[in-house]
């Protein structure tokens, strides 16, 4: 049977944001939400693993308050993935498929997380499994009207028919060039946000590590692109949800005012 972790990773040093995963968000930390978001996703599954990767022992102080394995990491890891590979090397079991939920990220659904196991699952070979969802058209004016503030939040992707991915962005792509004729006969846009969680075959992120940052993960800032420039192909998973609940990952203070406007307005997945 293959085993499968969640492996969570959790920078305290972030250059933006300085000890975002200890920061609270309506009373609860980000990393206890997504610890707590990552638990709720396996609940029906046996034996899937969840760790905190991290470089810092506040962190790791805090995963114990929350009685999750946490492995301390070098600073010098320069991306998640390089941080989830170390925290890997030292478990106990190597597990044939790793979730890299990232720690920035607290309102994931856990319907998304197992909906990327469940389809590494259904067909082991793939390499790479992360979720996109296709956004309403009042979706794509919010992710237009936060960009105008913060640019570099929220990523975009272009698939082929079969779900593979072609490109993502810190621009919205497609250029939508007929978009008034399109909202008034289409339900969504044709934009499809990422979802920032990735599924590897273990094999396949050792490999991914080895890779030199390409030229377009450098200019985009997305690690991703690494793959798509060394023809590893990424499974996406189109997933749904409801309009206005699309929230990005918390990549400034500014993000995590939108978000607690957010939980006011829909709620707090937290608490169902």
């Amino acid at each position: 049977m293959s085993s499968i972790a969640i492996i969570i990773p959790a920078r305290y040093g972030s250059t933006r944001f300085p000890g975002k995963p200890l920061t609270k968000i309506a009373g609860i930390t980000m990393l206890d939400r997504v610890v707590r978001l990552a638990r709720k996703a396996c609940e029906d599954m046996r034996g899937v693993i969840i760790a905190v990767a991290t470089e810092d022992q506040r962190i790791a102080d805090h995963a114990a308050t929350l009685d999750v394995p946490c492995y301390l990491t070098s600073d010098d890891c320069p991306t998640g993935s390089d941080r989830v590979l170390a925290a890997m090397r030292q478990m106990d079991q190597r597990p044939d498929f790793i979730v890299n939920l990232q720690g920035d990220a607290p309102f994931t659904p856990p319907s998304i997380v197992h909906a990327v196991i469940k389809t590494w699952v259904g067909d082991p070979a793939h390499s790479v499994v992360t979720p996109i969802v296709r956004l309403s058209w009042d979706d794509l004016d919010r992710l237009r009207d936060n960009k105008k503030t913060t640019p570099f939040s929220g990523t975009t992707c272009v698939t082929d028919a079969k779900g593979q991915a072609l490109w993502f962005s810190k621009n919205i792509i497609p250029a939508i060039r007929k978009e008034d004729k399109m909202r008034g006969t289409d339900a969504t846009s044709p934009v499809q946000q990422h979802i920032g969680l990735y599924g590897f075959r273990t094999d396949v992120l050792e490999r991914f590590v080895t890779l030199p940052a390409g030229r377009y993960e450098e200019l985009e800032g997305l690690e991703q692109l690494r793959l798509l420039e060394n023809n590893i192909p990424v499974q996406t998973v189109a997933v749904d949800l409801p309009s206005g609940t699309m929230q990005a990952g918390i990549d400034s203070p500014e993000d995590v005012a939108r978000a607690e406007a957010m939980l006011k307005e829909f709620g707090d997945p937290l608490a169902a």
